[in-house]
């Protein structure tokens, strides 16, 4: 029997035939600069500038964009965040192109070009993600006109293809504008405890025109099964959890080389990975995270190939995005109990890794949101 195909116990050093366009000096250089990144509060243009040269905001398979993503994650969790919003668009249209929506081979073709595509989606006070949008709509001769704030956009300096949705009428519309467009304007406000390199900042938009031939969707207010809001959940919700899971792998390896490089506490002049009570951590955190990979295969696996989706398609992946981000957290605590006080330092890696995983707990779907979702799948919906 082959051996199985998800990352190892030890995920220190990933194999790399994994990745599509990631080399060993590339992540090297990328690390290099996660931490630099954090401290300053800036963007990580440098990064953007190596991946896209790489052809890393190419559009590939969802299992290779996971892939991809994880390996990422384990060496800048910031950088690969934000890069998922873009992968999140190129797997939208990869889904929809292949299943006739010709209309969205434009954003493969800019993706493949070099483009990069971010989120206007979220909006403050507003539970219902894409179903419905506080942001206001407006027919005009070109297309439609938006209107309203933007929070959490991923991206900001750097974006070249912007997604906007908003409400007109009855109707949610889906569109793109591009960065040279008027009618919008960023609010550099992205001031976090982690994640900082995303630069997410606020985005208002004071008339920003989707010209008619760039409208994505057009979609009835409300909870809906269209195939393009199941590929935004699909493909967000796997690339999203693949970043944890990076952390995990690389909050993990930490653990390990502190486990190996100091004294046991137990004064016996051994070193911590004699320890039981360390190696009962380090072991607990490898048996969390083992479970991740498969999970992420074989979801990512039906998902490329579902049609139509898998009957609990939301419940699923709303699943398996809360255990993925779950775990994390569990992981880099138990490496921080590991490392001991160096890892409290500011300057240590796994301090920037303490502070980005609690990003997780922000994402769509939220704790709340996960476990109404499961009951209401288990139990049907609230009368």
């Amino acid at each position: 029997m082959a051996p199985p195909r998800y990352p190892s116990v030890v995920p220190a050093q990933p194999d790399l035939r994994e990745s599509s366009v990631l080399t060993e000096g590339l992540l090297s250089r990328i690390r290099s600069r996660a931490g630099t990144y954090d401290q300053n509060n800036e963007f990580f243009h440098e990064d953007l500038d190596e991946l896209r040269a790489s052809g890393y905001l190419s559009p590939r398979s969802l299992p290779q964009m996971i892939a991809d993503q994880r390996l990422l994650a384990a060496h800048a969790p910031a950088t690969a965040l934000g890069l998922g919003m873009h992968l999140t668009w190129m797997g939208v249209a990869r889904d929809m192109v292949a299943s006739g929506h010709k209309e969205l081979q434009w954003v493969l073709d800019d993706g493949a070009a070099g483009e990069l595509f971010a989120f206007g989606v979220s909006e403050k006070g507003n539970n219902e993600v894409l179903t419905d949008s506080t942001t206001r709509v407006d027919e005009v001769d070109e297309g439609f006109a938006y209107f309203g704030t933007k929070i959490f956009v991923s991206l900001s300096p750097a974006w070249t293809r912007l997604s906007l949705l908003g409400r007109h009428g009855d109707e949610i519309v889906h569109g793109f504008i591009t960065r040279d467009q008027p009618g919008w304007f960023n609010t550099p406000d992205w001031d976090t405890l982690g994640m900082r390199a995303t630069q997410s900042y606020t985005t208002q938009l004071e008339g920003a025109v989707v010209e008619s031939s760039r409208v994505a969707r057009r979609i009835p207010v409300g909870p809906n099964d269209d195939p393009f809001t199941v590929a935004i959940f699909q493909n967000f919700l796997l690339l999203v959890s693949a970043v944890y899971a990076g952390i995990s792998d690389r909050a993990l390896e930490l653990a390990i080389q502190s486990a190996k490089a100091k004294t046991s506490s137990m004064g016996d002049g051994a070193v911590a990975s004699e320890d039981p009570a360390i190696r009962w951590q380090v072991a607990d955190a490898a048996i969390a995270l083992d479970a991740l990979g498969p999970q992420l295969e074989t979801y990512a696996s039906w998902v490329q190939g579902a049609e139509p989706p898998h009957r609990h398609w939301f419940r699923l992946l709303s699943g398996v995005k809360h255990n993925s981000v779950e775990t994390a957290r569990s992981v880099v605590d138990q490496a921080m109990r590991v490392a001991g006080g160096s890892g409290y330092r500011a300057g240590h890696e796994l301090s920037r890794l303490q502070r980005d995983v609690l990003a997780g707990v922000y994402h769509p779907s939220d704790t709340e949101a996960v476990h109404r979702t499961v009951a209401s799948d288990l139990l049907g919906p609230l009368a």
